[in-house]
């Protein structure tokens, strides 16, 4: 399967999603909101145990498309068309990224920002090239943050911080992002795919089923209280145990071998 604006790769239970609109910095356009909801389908069906996101070219992401917002401005005759059915299925995508049970790694080199910045940080893992930067650009144009900004920012950075880095609109450093706790890790730009392409092959590796029960915790426990957070812990707790993961994680133990999971 094809797509026109991104590149899927699969390989040894990695799928690899490549934004390719590179001469217009990966700007996030309706079709290309429609390519990556289709390639995560497709990486899904194709039982991926854990998804590269990247942008081709200079930049990650460099937020939402305003040349297509101000076409449909003119073809409309509203500014705020952009802000409705295609704004809809960039959030579709962002939830997709945090419900689908299996780890998803972030490489970002370049711009990221806007939007971009919010599709790395509602992955799970983010690796940042050496040259990339981050902002939530939104303000800089009037706009209030879309694409679970509000929500994944502060959790990462913190409340104050994240107020100051939305009501600016100031870019980031890949190194102060690590340094705040925005990203994971940062890296030569010349390893950055090998460096994340291989955390997601650990991953990969990795008993996926209760690594998606973890990604379920961490969606809830900001807003759980600690009764319901560990009744949700004991829930996620039994499905692992019943799954053959945990018997192989046991048994692999008392033979002193390395495990081989299934994600099961």
């Amino acid at each position: 399967m094809s797509f026109e604006t991104v590149r899927y790769e699969f390989n040894e239970n990695v799928a690899t999603i490549v934004f390719n609109r590179p001469e217009a910095l990966n700007a996030l356009s309706l079709q290309l909101s429609q390519d990556v909801r289709a390639a995560i389908e497709k990486a899904i069906a194709d039982n991926a145990r854990a998804v590269v996101l990247t942008g081709e070219g200079r930049a990650f992401c460099s937020g939402g498309d305003l040349r297509e917002m101000q076409s449909m401005w003119q073809k409309e005759g509203r500014i705020e068309a952009f802000l409705e059915a295609p704004l809809e299925a960039l959030h579709n995508v962002i939830l997709l990224i945090r419900e689908t049970p299996i780890p998803f790694v972030a490489a970002v080199q370049g711009v990221c920002a806007g939007a971009g910045t919010n599709f790395a940080l509602a992955c799970d893992i983010v690796f940042a090239a050496e040259n990339a930067s981050f902002n939530e650009a939104f303000v800089r144009i009037g706009l209030s943050p879309d694409c679970g900004g509000s929500f994944f920012l502060p959790r990462a950075v913190g409340e104050k911080l994240a107020a100051e880095l939305m009501m600016t609109g100031d870019t980031v450093s890949a190194e102060r992002a690590l340094a705040i706790g925005m990203i994971n890790r940062v890296v030569p730009q010349n390893e950055l795919m090998t460096e994340a392409t291989a955390m997601a092959k650990r991953l990969a590796l990795a008993p996926t089923a209760a690594i998606g029960r973890v990604k379920r915790m961490l969606n809830a426990s900001f807003s759980n209280d600690l009764s319901q957070q560990l009744t949700l812990e004991h829930e996620c707790q039994i499905e692992s145990g019943k799954g053959a993961d945990f018997r192989e994680g046991v048994q692999s133990f008392f033979e002193k071998r390395a495990p081989k999971f299934t994600g099961s």
